[in-house]
């Protein structure tokens, strides 16, 4: 895959922080306090580092193929027919993936901002404009997600800082929650939510110096995972583990619970909201982008971009995206 400049490192990292924080972001701590209650930031950082695990394996297969993406040297690797089935198992899982990350994504507005949009509108929206934006190059890519970095980041951090003012430390006691083996369910869960880094596997092609790719990879893990675990120990301080349990998107209410200094703000949900559908926009690009980059590697296809609007159908008929959006409709209701 070849592109008009190759992507430079600080764009690598760009990538994949933008690919990891994505819709998840919202009922992160309701999953960590879930799996380890008061230990919910221990979780979070176990999982960040096992989402590491993975990129650190792709970061290594990408220096030995330095200009193959994972559907083409998995050939190599373990032979063509058994590369086959599971490149398809992976065009099947980020399929997927991006149709429930577009379904939460449309729930979430519906509930929260459009309460008298369909789902469907909300969800056409973004996956058209992931389709359009995945017509463009790799280099096109990179730009994007290096664009909206500093818009994800800057209010994010933001809203960790102004809330520790009203977090209590004695929330976060003791540490290790329930103990560390009562949390491996709970590190999987979390990274679970890294999932969308495997993008670097398309990236790496196109990068000036595929030899920082592991580099990248640590340095977004660093950024991605440490914002992770701030916004975990943010929102169980305030709230308390116990707390925390009973609400459907924590993330979302530790914005309402912040304000600027001087209340010049008196509540940011509507800002971090503006911030969370940006997020969400960069992961599902990344995912749909990473989907039908393998499909054309599969078939030997010369061009991707002659899919993009193909699979954006096939994401909104998704039968397994319905499912998903009603049992998260049937969440909602029971919250509210």
């Amino acid at each position: 895959m070849k592109s008009d400049r190759e992507i430079t490192f600080l764009e690598t990292v760009a990538i994949l922080v933008s690919s990891i924080i994505g819709v998840g972001i919202l009922p992160l701590p309701l999953f960590a306090v879930r799996a380890a209650g008061s230990g919910a930031p221990l979780v979070t950082l176990l999982g960040s580092l096992l989402g590491f695990v993975g990129l650190v394996l792709l970061s290594l297969l990408g220096k030995r193929f330095p200009r193959q993406t994972l559907v083409q040297y998995s050939e190599v690797i373990i032979g063509k027919w058994t590369s086959w089935v599971g490149s398809t198992a992976i065009i099947l899982f980020f399929g997927l993936l991006t149709a429930f990350a577009a379904r939460e994504f449309g729930e979430v507005v519906i509930t929260s901002v459009l309460k008298n949009t369909p789902v469907e509108v909300t969800v056409i929206v973004m996956l058209i404009l992931a389709a359009i934006s995945s017509r463009h190059s790799m280099t096109t890519f990179a730009y994007i997600h290096y664009f909206y970095l500093p818009f994800l980041l800057v209010p994010a951090v933001l809203i960790v800082i102004l809330s520790l003012k009203n977090a209590d430390y004695i929330n976060l006691q003791p540490n290790t929650g329930s103990g560390i083996v009562n949390m491996v369910p709970g590190i999987f869960s979390i990274g679970n939510l890294f999932q969308s880094s495997f993008i670097l596997s398309c990236v790496i092609p196109a990068m000036r110096n595929p030899n920082k790719a592991l580099k990248a990879s640590a340095f977004g893990i660093l950024i991605a995972g440490g914002l992770y675990v701030a916004i975990v120990a943010a929102t169980v301080g305030v709230f308390g583990a116990e707390e925390t349990k009973l609400l459907l998107w924590p993330t979302l209410e530790l914005a309402k619970t912040t304000s600027l200094p001087a209340n010049v703000l008196e509540r940011l949900d509507a800002a971090f909201l503006a911030v969370w559908v940006t997020a969400v926009f960069t992961t599902l690009y990344s995912t749909y982008t990473l989907t039908i980059v393998s499909i054309t590697n599969l078939f030997r296809l010369r061009d991707y971009r002659m899919l993009s609007f193909f699979y954006c159908r096939s994401s909104l008929c998704s039968p397994c995206s319905r499912k998903a959006s009603w049992k998260c409709t049937r969440r909602s209701n029971r919250s509210a």
